[in-house]
């Protein structure tokens, strides 16, 4: 048996009673109390439950759509079965209510009133419309929540699920884990402050939860999950009631006044060791909001609003799926205000996000203007797709004849391959590069429309640890060439081209239906050996000519720039692609300590930067590196930089960069003129 609000109805007048009997029959019937009478009974629905062991539903609510009901069961799936209350549907009902429950006096006897069941077979035995099967695992659903506009379901698997309705069906977007160790997740509260209470059970206590400040609220010792319980909170005061050794058992607590004060919010509970800028967003009030997003060691992502005008930090979402740290993030062509497909109030991107245990995750973020938000922004997730290596060996053939990958591999680096074209496919396919900590290079395939993310294709020429991947595309008049740069350990840089190895992918997951056994990148076309250490950063740009400048810094404080000509073998296109260096330069010891940040603003502009907390503009020249100026930032134990440019109204161009570490800084700087040397024509 279960209770749910009635839909149309106010509170407390008519509520709904859902019963689930054998054979997975459930029943949807409408009681109403009347004072001083029996209370009236009518069958309003019938429905059949999917078949499985446990065949009965745990919770249930109405949309507030209408027309729909939403129910988990004890299977952990999530079942969408339409309902109606319209005037046709309500004369049937009520025939079988009068004919069944009739208003009585008082002194009637009701064993004398004949069932409403018994005329339950003039109601139709309606199937699910949509079914998430075992979204929670194998110990059932707890609750379904609507708020919001969205549907949330908490489930005894230590997760709550955030779910839409996209026609009549319902669509997962996001999954959130609240906090480490709470097994059962029981129900949701949403509080007027803004505030989202997460009850449930850890061990033998009850947990209330809050998701804005990330800690525990309470925490009462009951004995665990298996027993009946009823949480009510107000401004006054709280109380938990519960049900033990046949007693029951009231905490009551009153009201007392917050005297914690948070001067400064985490962004989070360790150091930050990536950061990626999605885009800028013109909100009125707060000038420009510049959107961040950040990956940490404490195993989270965060999407933060950084405002040029109050330099505060607003985190917007967070995303909490990884089971380790978050090493790498990478973004998929990112689309703003002005561009096609898109509004002139956000931002739009495809989010990749990798680290530890081989863990790669994939979100669509959708950054728009939320006027009643305390930050003026609210940014939508959707979980779009998820990979891991140990679970993609468990559905190998013949696994039993090969070594097992490495559980503790990691990924250290993510790179969207730029400009890959699938038009020959149903649906458009995106390729994504990571270096990994087995010394292995791999290629992935993202369709989002089927959410599949596959391995496609991976080398291990390396044979150590790869730092750094980075993707690039070559054009010209007679086609393009998709090539990957990649760093390891031992100071080499390896270059790939990898347009062979995609397009045969594209083929392949055409023919197997998005599964394929991994291809091989075959060998690197130019491998240069440029530090005498692990290159900590790397970057490239393409020069106005078409060549291409290779920057990359390392353990030992050099800095190495190569400049890149790309050629076809004998001219075609078929032919094979060919690499060839121009020019070299090295500048050993530029820093103190590891560089773990470059980018190329211009061909002859270079940023570095480095633990030693020094933030270097250098000029490339004819003689080599020269250093033009020197800041130092407060970031200590310097992970990544990323940087942009701007350009003001009066036609200046600025330079804006983000440096990420124990802490989070943007810096601001003006461009010096461009060195002439470097225009003419090399």
């Amino acid at each position: 048996l279960g209770w749910a609000p009635c839909p149309g109805q106010p509170p407390g007048a008519t509520t709904a009673l859902l019963a689930s009997g054998p054979d997975g029959e459930m029943l949807w019937l409408d009681v109403t109390h009347r004072p001083g009478q029996a209370p009236w009974v009518r069958l309003m629905g019938r429905y059949l439950l999917p078949r499985c062991k446990q065949r009965w539903h745990t919770c249930a609510a109405f949309l507030p759509q209408g027309g729909l009901l939403v129910c988990g069961d004890r299977r952990g799936s999530l079942l969408l079965f339409p309902c109606s209350s319209s005037p046709g549907w309500a004369v049937e009902s009520a025939g079988i209510a009068d004919g069944s429950t009739s208003p009585v006096s008082e002194d009637t006897s009701s064993g004398s009133e004949p069932s409403c069941l018994s005329h339950k077979g003039a109601l139709p035995l309606e199937a699910p419309l949509s079914v998430l099967f075992g979204l929670h695992g194998k110990m059932g659903v707890t609750s379904v929540t609507c708020h919001g506009g969205y549907i949330y379901s908490t489930g005894r698997d230590g997760c709550f699920h955030q779910l839409r309705l996209q026609g009549q069906q319902l669509e997962v977007l996001r999954k959130h884990r609240p906090c480490k160790g709470l097994q059962w997740i029981e129900e949701l509260r949403f509080t007027p402050d803004g505030d989202l209470l997460v009850l449930g059970f850890h061990a033998d206590s009850f947990v209330v939860w809050s998701s804005r400040t990330g800690e525990n609220l309470h925490c009462i010792p009951c004995g665990g999950g298996h027993r009946s319980w009823s949480y009510c909170s107000n401004a006054s005061a709280e109380a938990f009631a519960f049900v033990k050794c046949g007693d029951v058992m009231l905490y009551h607590r009153e009201a007392e006044p917050c005297e914690q004060r948070v001067l400064l919010e985490s962004l989070h509970g360790r150091e930050i060791v990536c950061v990626r800028r999605l885009g800028a967003v013109e909100v009125p009030g707060h000038t420009t909001l510049n959107i961040f997003v950040t990956g940490s060691e404490d195993t989270t992502a965060c999407v933060l609003a950084l405002s040029e005008r109050s330099r505060a930090a607003m985190p917007l979402t967070r995303l909490s799926d990884h089971i380790s740290s978050v090493r790498a993030l990478a973004l998929a062509s990112p689309v703003g205000p002005g561009d096609e497909g898109f509004g002139d109030e956000g931002l739009c991107t495809l989010l990749f996000s990798a680290g530890g245990r081989a863990q790669i995750e994939c979100y669509r973020l959708l950054c728009a203007r939320d006027p009643a938000s305390e930050s003026a922004m609210a940014c939508q997730v959707i979980h779009v797709a998820s990979h891991r290596l140990d679970k993609h060996w468990e559905r190998k053939k013949n696994r039993h004849k090969l070594v097992k990958m490495d559980p503790e591999t990691r990924y250290m680096s993510l790179s969207v391959v730029p400009g890959t074209s699938s038009e020959q496919l149903p649906a458009p396919w995106k390729f994504l590069a990571a270096a990994c900590s087995d010394g292995s290079v791999r290629v992935f395939g993202l369709l989002e429309a089927a959410r599949k993310l596959v391995l496609v294709a991976e080398s291990f020429h390396h044979q150590r640890c790869v730092l750094k991947v980075e993707a690039f595309l070559h054009t010209w008049a007679g086609g393009e060439r998709h090539l990957l740069c990649s760093a390891a350990t031992d100071g080499s840089i390896a270059f790939w081209d990898i347009t062979s190895p995609i397009t045969d992918a594209m083929d392949a997951l055409h023919r197997a239906e998005g599964e394929i056994q991994p291809l091989a990148l075959g060998t690197p076309l130019l491998t240069v050996m440029a530090h005498s250490c692990g290159v900590n950063s790397l970057h490239i740009r393409e020069t106005p000519e078409g060549q291409y400048l290779v920057a990359s810094g390392s353990d030992d404080g050099s800095i190495h720039i190569c400049l890149l000509e790309v050629a076809l073998r004998g001219g075609e296109a078929t032919a094979g692609t060919c690499l060839r260096i121009l020019e070299r330069v090295a500048r050993p010891c530029a820093h103190a300590a590891h560089v773990t940040g470059i980018r190329v603003l211009r061909p002859d502009l270079l940023l570095s930067a480095s633990v030693d907390q020094r933030l270097t503009l250098w000029r490339r020249g004819p003689g080599g590196l020269d250093a033009l100026s020197t800041t130092f930032f407060h970031v200590p134990d310097l992970a990544e930089l990323d940087c942009w440019e701007v350009a003001e109204a009066g036609g200046e161009l600025r330079y804006y960069c983000v440096l990420c570490g124990r802490g989070l800084e943007m810096l601001r700087g003006i461009a010096p003129p461009e060195s002439p040397l470097l225009g003419a024509p090399q």
